[in-house]
């Protein structure tokens, strides 16, 4: 990504590079702040492949499948890379076409892949075979030899979890249960909720030890005296509104062109979004 920023001038790659690392700080716990970002930075620099990139990830976090999937095409029309080729894939489960999914699942494409991308490739097939309804094909789907290693990589507690879903949604409890524990033992970044899971299949029930605030007061006679970081509190929310302000007026500073390439082959109009609409009306 450095060397692509390098080809802009100077105070524009530093701009786009900003705004590309609130990408990357919020797209997991702030995705509709990180998708706000990724447009400014599409706006600066749309010919910039990693912008491209982050944009289509940042659409994707917030469940607009098909810009994502315009995002991720053009990038991958810059770089020449199959490296996208699985979340593509699952754009097109996002936009209800599995079959689409599957027809990719199969395309030269998958073989160009590195392990990492070739196991996603099996967990997006996977989820399309579910999407139509043909739970056994899901599991078979699955099955392979990086589900039985007992080698632990980075997808092994995601493959085993998907895998324990799909035989407990075909009704083969005793096995699901299994590999649940399984993709436990593997899950030590906590990717997945197989812990809850578990407890679930078997009947254990997480109790709130929470004390009801209006018990409490009933308890001593007087009423909870006030926090004092309810200050600190009001500081961080009037903070969230400041930047929510900033990411708005930024927007509406850089919307000076539409970020699409016309001449993509694979172009597919979007519909003008409500922030954008609201955007424009400022400018009218």
């Amino acid at each position: 990504m450095r060397q692509e920023l390098l080809s802009l001038p100077k105070g524009l790659a530093e701009e786009v590079s900003k705004n590309l690392v609130m990408v990357a700080r919020l797209i997991d716990d702030e995705p509709e702040q990180a998708y706000a970002y990724s447009r400014i930075a599409l706006r600066l620099a749309s010919r910039v492949a990693a912008v491209r990139e982050a944009a289509g990830f940042a659409a994707y976090a917030t469940q607009k499948y098909s810009e994502a999937l315009a995002e991720f095409r053009a990038a991958k029309r810059m770089t020449g890379s199959v490296e996208l080729w699985p979340v593509m894939a699952d754009c097109e489960r996002g936009l209800g076409r599995p079959e689409r999914a599957l027809a990719m699942a199969g395309e030269p494409e998958v073989q160009k892949l590195d392990k990492a991308g070739q196991v996603e490739m099996r967990l997006v097939a996977a989820g399309a075979r579910r999407d139509q309804g043909q739970l056994e094909a899901a599991i078979v789907t699955l099955q392979s030899p990086e589900l039985a290693s007992n080698a632990v990589q980075p997808w092994t507690a995601r493959l085993r979890y998907a895998y324990a879903d799909a035989l407990l949604a075909a009704g083969r409890e005793d096995e699901a249960r299994e590999w649940f524990g399984k993709a436990l033992e593997a899950d030590k970044d906590g990717a997945t909720d197989a812990s809850d899971r578990l407890a679930e299949l078997d009947g254990v029930e997480f109790v709130d030890a929470a004390i009801d605030p209006a018990d409490d007061e009933d308890r001593d006679g007087t009423e909870d005296l006030v926090d004092e970081d309810d200050e600190d509190d009001e500081d961080e929310d009037d903070d969230e509104d400041d930047d929510a302000a900033e990411i708005a007026a930024a927007e509406r500073a850089t919307d000076v062109t539409e970020y699409y390439d016309e001449d993509d082959e694979e172009y597919e109009p979007l519909e003008q979004s409500a922030a954008d609409a609201e955007v424009r009306g400022d400018k009218a």
